[in-house]
This record gives C-alpha cells, sequence and structure tokens, in this order.
C-alpha cells in the first residue's frame, strides 16, 4: 500500500467491542490535522467517545458516513498528504477494503474473551477473567445500574501484566437478580464469596460509586483479603446522593427519558448516545432487574441520603488511591475532602462522576502506578 496514505480505521475500545457507530466527524475534508487531533466521535453500547487522529496530515477522504455501524478494524477515513493524487487513494480504498474483507473471513473464529456465568455459592454471576501474573489479581466492583462494560477502558489495559476479574453485582447485568437485602454488606459477602470460588486468598479491588461502599465494606469485614483498593467517586464518604438520577434510572422505561438521567454520569453530555440507552433500557426489561434496583435503592438511599458512613473504615485500611471527578453530579468530591493523610486523592478536572470512561487513559495510569509501588 501507499506509504504516504494512512487509514483511520473502527478503534476497539475494549475487549467485547466489536464494532461502533460512528456518530459524527469532527473534521471536514481538507482539513489540516496533527496526531492526537479529535477526528470523529465513536458511538458504543456504554459510551460515545473521540476517536484521535493516529498521525498527521490531510483528512482526505471520509469514507464512512455518520451514523453507519461498522466492525473494528474497518476504514473509515484516509489521511494523506495534500499532494496524494485521489487515484491513489482510491486505490489504497480499494484495496484496504479488499483485505479487511478477506481478514473478516479468516479470523471469523478469533472471537475476544467472552465473559461466562459462574456459580457462587449458589449465586450465578457472571464474570470476566482476564490476563495473568505473579501479582495479587484485580476484581473490579462497578457501581448502582452498572455492569462489566463500565470497565470497557480499563479492562485489558490493566491487565497487561496480571490477572484482572470483572463481574456484574447480583442484580445486575447477566447475573442473578436476587439482592437479598441489597445492602453494602450483602454486596461485600458476595464479593468474599467470589474470592473463595475464584481461589484467590487476596485481591486488589477497584471499585467505583456503590461498588467503592462495598470495597470498603470488605475491608472492614474480611482485611485480609484486600491488598489495596483503589476507589473511583466512591459511595459511603458522605450523605449526599443525586436522587433524581438513583430515581431517575429506575424509572425511565424510553431513550427520552432516559438520556437526560444517563447524562448526569459525565461531565461532557455529548458521551451520552442512544446506544447507551438502549443497553440500560434492555437490561431494566429483564425479569427482576428492576424490582432489584428498587431494593438496592432503598437499602442505601432510603431518605434520600446514603445509609453507609464508611469514613471510619478509612484510618485502618491498605493502600489507598481515590480518584474523583471534580465536577461528578451523583456524589460530590467534595466527600474527598479531609480524608487520612495516608490515602493518595486524585481529584480529575472536566470529569464526572465516571472518571474510568471519561478520562480512561489517566485513570489507568494512575492505578498501574499506584500498583506498582
Amino acid at each position: 500500500m501507499n506509504a504516504s496514505i494512512t487509514p483511520i480505521t473502527m478503534p476497539k475500545f475494549g475487549l467485547a467491542m466489536t464494532e461502533g457507530k460512528l456518530a459524527g466527524w469532527m473534521v471536514r475534508p481538507g482539513a489540516t490535522v496533527k496526531a492526537g487531533d479529535d477526528l470523529a466521535d465513536i458511538e458504543t453500547s456504554k459510551i460515545t467517545n473521540a476517536y484521535e487522529s493516529p498521525a498527521a496530515g490531510v483528512l482526505r477522504r471520509q469514507v464512512a458516513q455518520e451514523g453507519e455501524m461498522l466492525a473494528v478494524g474497518a476504514l473509515i477515513g484516509v489521511l494523506a498528504d495534500a499532494d496524494t493524487s485521489d487515484a491513489d487513494i482510491d486505490a489504497f480504498i480499494a484495496q484496504f477494503n479488499a483485505e479487511f474483507s478477506a481478514g473478516a473471513a479468516e479470523s471469523a473464529d478469533d472471537t475476544p474473551p467472552e465473559p461466562s456465568v459462574i456459580d457462587v455459592k449458589g449465586r450465578a454471576l457472571r464474570v470476566l477473567d482476564i490476563g495473568h501474573g505473579d501479582g495479587d489479581p484485580i476484581v473490579l466492583i462497578h457501581g448502582f445500574g452498572g455492569d462489566i462494560g463500565n470497565w470497557l477502558f480499563n479492562h485489558a489495559a490493566l491487565a497487561s501484566n496480571r490477572r484482572v476479574i470483572a463481574f456484574d453485582l447480583p442484580g445486575h447485568g447477566g447475573s442473578g437478580k436476587d439482592v437479598g437485602p441489597g445492602s453494602l454488606e450483602f454486596f461485600s459477602s458476595v464479593v468474599v464469596d467470589l474470592l473463595d470460588t475464584l481461589g484467590i486468598e487476596r485481591a486488589h479491588l477497584v471499585a467505583h460509586s456503590l461498588g467503592g461502599g462495598v470495597a470498603l465494606t470488605t475491608v472492614k469485614n474480611a482485611p485480609s483479603r484486600v491488598a489495596s483498593l483503589a476507589l473511583l467517586a466512591p459511595a459511603g464518604l458522605g450523605p449526599d446522593i443525586n436522587m433524581a438520577f438513583i430515581d431517575g434510572f429506575i424509572s425511565a422505561d424510553r431513550q427520552k427519558t432516559l438520556i437526560p438521567v444517563l447524562s448526569y454520569l459525565v461531565h461532557d453530555k455529548g458521551l451520552i448516545g442512544r446506544k447507551m440507552a438502549d443497553d440500560v433500557l434492555r437490561y431494566k426489561r429483564l425479569d427482576g432487574a428492576v424490582d432489584a434496583l428498587r431494593q438496592v435503592a432503598a437499602a442505601n438511599f432510603a431518605d434520600g441520603h446514603q445509609t453507609d458512613n464508611l469514613r471510619p473504615v478509612l484510618e485502618s485500611v491498605p493502600p489507598t488511591l481515590v480518584i474523583w471527578g471534580k465536577d461528578d453530579e451523583i456524589l460530590p468530591s467534595s466527600h474527598a475532602a479531609e480524608l487520612p493523610d495516608a490515602i493518595t486523592v486524585e481529584i480529575l478536572p472536566d470529569t464526572g462522576h465516571m472518571p474510568q470512561m471519561e478520562q480512561s487513559e489517566e485513570v489507568n495510569s494512575k492505578i498501574r502506578t499506584f500498583l506498582a509501588r
């Protein structure tokens, strides 16, 4: 192929991503871009993400149209020097598409790791277990209404040199919908049961939102099982909770009412798309899903405030990192104030409640650096 031409292809943002929608182009044909400039918005089932240019050049062709759904690796655009002929670009596109189609047929069986549903002391949990290494494994714990897809941009990155397990909490995703009392104590007991089932003596817990409260409760009840904590906007460190989000997440039954609720999750509202809303609505249609959410909300936010105060737990914890989006609209970043000096606190500007998705590269880097210590 012509070395002066750079293909722009549908990116793979996570292990489970096989396709994405070109939500919109951010530059016009003929525009000169630098490496790292935002070229397009790519919509996944979880969030819309900016696609950064892999190289400098002129955007000579928009091969894919806005709204088009394409497989990972498919050609969406072409960068080239201004003096590269249109004929050379046409030939490049034809050759790329022919080779991509042939390669896709050859690699049809080369599927990414898939989660599986396992029995954990009588409970069905959906688990995605990847990576290996000599250190203690990482266990990823999502928050209220979430699932393993909340770690779309983190799971593989953190598994580069160690085992990393993500799972759906009971009542969520592909796990069984029985949440018992729905309390942090209940979910913490499930974490310990999962460690037992997988033969893990202790683990690093990387946890988000309600999952952060679950992780802190696990430290309180089973400290020997926790090697460290990386808490992203964790529950349990203050009374405040945005009940408009909680109530709206439970009650919304169509895109029009759900998208404004999901927008509370992020600083950049443009990241919330229809695919994310559809993914949540599909989950909520599962038998028992909405009842489970109601039970969890009743147990943890009964009077419009957080039920559990876990700040005392932080007086005696393993190494702990707290990451919070400064513009969090669900759990305010002020909850990270006045934590014990031994705890590392990182407040990220222009970031909402889901830093692991809005600022995935920075969050992954901070967690890797923290674990390397």
